[in-house]
């Protein structure tokens, strides 16, 4: 997603494109994910930030990750000394950030996570003022900037203020509040759930919302968010064969696994099997469109089920290029209720539905 500046994705661990930067933690500075290259693309970002809003807040989020408390320190500091306030959320979510940042009214956020990349890796993700993935012209000009470090800070007197803030129950109360969400029918159906939390932030919000949703029974794999995850951090078939066994052991009803950052998800099924991402995509689509109409959109990985099934309902399919950036502007160029995005050579779907934005 975005032009990389470094081709060589097995020899070269320092990756930036205008959606963001990410890398493996230490070593050279411009060739690994450095503390000297977290200032300068923080930097970049926060400058651009205060070209539209001289006293700019910007909400700040993170994954389990080992280096997660490193590269927070960093970030922090270096937006403070630009003169931005600093709402820290801490350990949380992908979305949680998305949603803080325009329940905030801020001019922006960060989530600092490498989605489902090894440990050994951390990122910046960057978003505008509605919560959304930075543009392509945007990410371009932090690039820019950040080659040439040619920054202002403020003066001791202008320094940005640094405040903490707990998500967890204002992101579950917005899900619950939901139209579509029927918790007495969940709590109703007494499911009994298997999480594999991979050792993140996982941990902390998913089975708080299962039991805000009503569900009772939630066993939680790799529970400690200690970053040191457990296995492969992307939730295919083959790393989550510890999932499948424990959902079969328990008889429970089905599992779910997230990856670090929680944007993700991957549905097991009763005996153990992989419910695939074109089910999940096409199971949520049913449901939304038999209960609100209009149109849809994913990227081009997708199959043509999501197509489908939209035109079954009355509405109208629109494809988009990869990445949520762009599907995002897709989905609000054709007015949709929902799009989902299935990641290529991946199981799991992320999906955007227009209310929850």
């Amino acid at each position: 997603m975005g032009i990389n500046l470094k081709v060589n994705f097995f020899l070269v661990a320092l990756i930036k494109s205008i959606s963001g930067i990410r890398g493996t933690i230490g070593g050279v500075p411009g060739e690994n994910l450095s503390p000297l290259d977290i200032v300068k693309f923080t930097a970049a970002y926060g400058s651009i930030i205060l070209e539209n809003n001289k006293s700019a807040t910007v909400v700040l989020g993170r994954d389990g990750r080992i280096s997660g408390a490193m590269v927070r320190d960093l970030v922090v500091s270096t937006l403070s000394a630009l003169g931005i306030n600093v709402i820290d959320l801490g350990l949380s979510t992908t979305p949680t950030v998305e949603i803080a940042v325009t329940m905030e009214k801020a001019a922006g956020g960060i989530i600092l996570t490498a989605s489902h990349n090894p440990r050994e890796w951390n990122a910046l993700k960057l978003l505008n003022e509605k919560g959304e993935f930075i543009s392509a012209e945007t990410g371009a000009r932090v690039l820019e900037l950040a080659s040439q470090s040619a920054f202002q800070f403020a003066s001791v007197d202008k320094l940005g203020s640094v405040t903490t803030a707990d998500y967890l129950q204002k992101h579950i109360d917005a899900i619950l509040t939901y139209p579509l969400i029927n918790r007495e029918a969940i709590a109703a159906r007494k499911f009994k759930v298997v999480v594999d939390a991979v050792n993140s932030t996982g941990a902390i919000y998913v089975p708080a919302l299962l039991k805000a949703l009503g569900v009772e029974s939630v066993t939680v794999l790799n529970e400690e968010v200690n970053g040191r995850f457990a296995h492969n951090p992307e939730p295919l078939p083959e790393h989550l064969t510890q999932l499948s066994a424990e959902v079969v052991r328990q008889k429970a009803d089905f599992g779910i696994a997230v990856d670090p950052d929680v944007d993700r998800l991957a549905f097991v099924c009763e005996d153990g099997s992989m419910f695939g991402e074109e089910y999940t995509l096409v199971a949520v689509a049913d449901y939304i469109l038999r209960h609100r109409k209009g149109n849809t959109v994913s990227n081009m990985s997708s199959t043509k089920a999501l197509k489908e099934i939209t035109i079954k309902h009355g509405g109208e399919y629109f494809p988009s290029a990869v990445g949520e950036v762009n599907v995002v502007a897709r989905m609000k160029e054709v007015n949709a209720v929902i799009e989902g995005k299935v990641t290529v050579a991946s199981s799991y779907p992320i999906f955007i539905m227009d209310a929850m934005r």
